[in-house]
């Protein structure tokens, strides 16, 4: 069947009272902090009913998870019958829930919650249902009048339209989503929308596809579920390998984190066999590190006391949910274990340290490589288990195998501000901006050398932790290390599309050849840099 959208009068009419597209989805945000709760898509896919929910709903306000801000009940696909009303309406399974989506969503509020649901941008949903292609303002309306306030907007069948100006998926992609964009910011009452469309480029051969979506999705929705499906309760796979596969696609998409709009790298798999209590709570840390959505895919009334105790950890939770939404960026990466950080309202830094090896690890993380000066004297605290302990030039960490260890830095007034500073990585080859004593200039494996970091000053000057008064610097041609001065061939900005484009010749940086003209969204000019750095939306 086709695929093109045509629209009628009546939401031409909608349209046009509606905000542009362009227009950042609300202001102040709808979502303020990342969202947290409930979805059973990874633990129970389409085994889905009334009472799964209700059950859910009951434990939650008993066990302290809603308590705790987890006050999202959202349903995912197969929710619905295989076909629509006669007037082209939705309409949900009776036998699965037999006092109706409505009755559900007055359930979960009166105890607090709030309620979301499932639909796809195209013909079909994932399990083959209805897809709302065609239909997005009248299940909009519909929606709205169920008490619906979170969308989960899927794409799994959207083809290119072939029509002039939409020639390719991403562009449909883009359409499709714009729309829905426009007709939920238009509702009465506005609609959180959740945007999966880079899902569907995140494994392409290369990851321009991918970065083309994602340079649009921030403006369209309040949050994206970027990456590959984290791997389902029956599932054939490595459960740890899919988290560290979402963790790693989430690292290279710092850029487009601020109050309002939130990466999402998808849920928190609490009670997967597949993962030990270890790898369950480093997925915890490292999500509430970026300031994912928390939202939890499990069997919540058999969750285990240990389970229960990191999903209502105060410290985490707070830590996602600063008001300032930094997500964490690679500080450091030597193969085997990554450092990151951020900073809160307040001014403390976090520090987490991931070890993806098989043996326990330790590591001295030098104050500098997290922005900090020496001189200070910092109070560290082990977020985990609220250990205290001074800290001047090193913050020692022990961690286990595939364990996660989170401390909150707190760092004295009358030091001066945090300057960024981190790796600076291909996102598409993970290779880091090397610059040895000698002011040459590589992209390497990284191996969490000195000459590896970077220090990113307001000026727009990249200075390597290895030699302080050398800048990166670019004649056009090549990169260089030379001693600092205030050129503009020592300067660059940094782009939303992950260019890091050099003032005086306009060239971006490229692994590769150091320096090239710069195009559009090409894996080889497309960097991570930390947090902190001010990012331009307009190059």
């Amino acid at each position: 069947m086709s695929t093109s959208t045509s629209l009628t009068i009546p939401v031409l009419i909608f349209l046009a009272n509606m905000t542009p597209l362009g227009v950042l989805a609300s202001s102040p945000p709808l979502l303020p902090t990342p969202p947290m709760g409930f979805n059973n898509w990874a633990r129970f896919m389409c085994d889905l009913n009334e009472t799964l929910f209700t059950q859910t709903a009951d434990t939650m306000s008993a066990n302290g998870l809603l308590a705790a801000g987890y006050n999202w009940i959202n349903l995912d696909d197969c929710w619905m019958t295989k076909t629509r009303t006669p007037n082209g309406s939705l309409q949900w399974n009776s036998t699965l829930f037999p006092h109706g989506i409505p009755w559900l969503g007055e359930y979960v509020k009166a105890q607090g919650f709030r309620f979301g649901i499932y639909e796809d941008a195209g013909n079909l949903t994932c399990g083959g249902y209805p897809g709302s292609l065609g239909h997005e303002l009248q299940d909009a309306q519909t929606f709205a009048s169920w008490g619906i306030e979170y969308l989960k907007l899927d794409g799994c069948n959207v083809f290119p339209a072939g029509t002039k100006g939409r020639k390719t998926l991403q562009d449909e992609y883009k359409h499709l989503y714009g729309l829905w964009h426009d007709i939920l910011t238009g509702l009465e009452q506005p609609m959180i929308f959740s945007e999966s469309a880079p899902a569907y480029f995140a494994n392409n051969p290369t990851l321009s596809d991918w970065y083309t979506v994602m340079s649009w999705v921030p403006e369209y929705g309040d949050l994206a579920r970027h990456s590959t499906d984290i791997l389902v309760y029956a599932g054939n796979g490595s459960a740890w390998a899919s988290v560290m596969e979402n963790y790693e696609f989430n690292t290279r998409l710092a850029r487009y984190q601020r109050p309002g709009y939130y990466n999402d790298p998808d849920f928190l798999i609490a009670d997967h066999p597949g993962l030990s209590l270890d790898e369950k709570r480093s997925q915890f840390a490292l999500w509430a590190s970026f300031g994912a959505p928390l939202i939890i895919s499990a069997y919540v009334p058999d969750l285990t006391s240990d389970e229960l105790a990191y999903l209502l950890h105060a410290g985490l939770i707070e830590i996602d949910q600063d008001g300032m939404v930094q997500q964490a960026t690679l500080a450091g990466r030597d193969g085997v274990v990554d450092v990151l950080t951020r900073s809160l309202e307040g001014g403390d830094r976090v520090v987490t340290v991931l070890n993806r090896g098989d043996e326990k690890e330790k590591r001295r993380v030098s104050v500098e490589v997290l922005g900090l000066e020496r001189d200070c004297v910092y109070e560290a605290v082990g977020v985990w288990d609220g250990t205290e302990v001074k800290v001047r030039e090193f913050v020692e960490v022990e961690v286990a195998s595939h364990a996660t260890e989170v401390y909150r830095l707190r760092v004295p007034k009358d030091c001066r501000e945090v300057i960024p500073t981190g790796i600076v990585f291909n996102t598409a080859s993970g290779k880091c901006l090397t610059g040895n004593e000698h002011g040459k200039v590589t992209f390497e494996a990284c191996k969490g050398e000195e000459t590896q970091g970077w220090q990113a000053h307001t000026s727009g000057q990249l200075r390597p932790l290895a030699r302080l008064d050398r800048c990166l610097s670019s004649d056009g041609k090549s990169l260089s290390l030379e001693s600092c001065g205030g050129e503009d061939h020592q300067k660059w900005s940094y782009g939303m599309s992950g260019n890091l484009k050099n003032l005086k010749t306009g060239r971006c940086l490229t692994e590769g050849t150091g320096v090239d003209k710069c195009g559009v969204e090409l894996d080889k000019q497309v960097f991570g840099l930390p947090s902190g750095v001010q990012v331009k939306d307009k190059e």
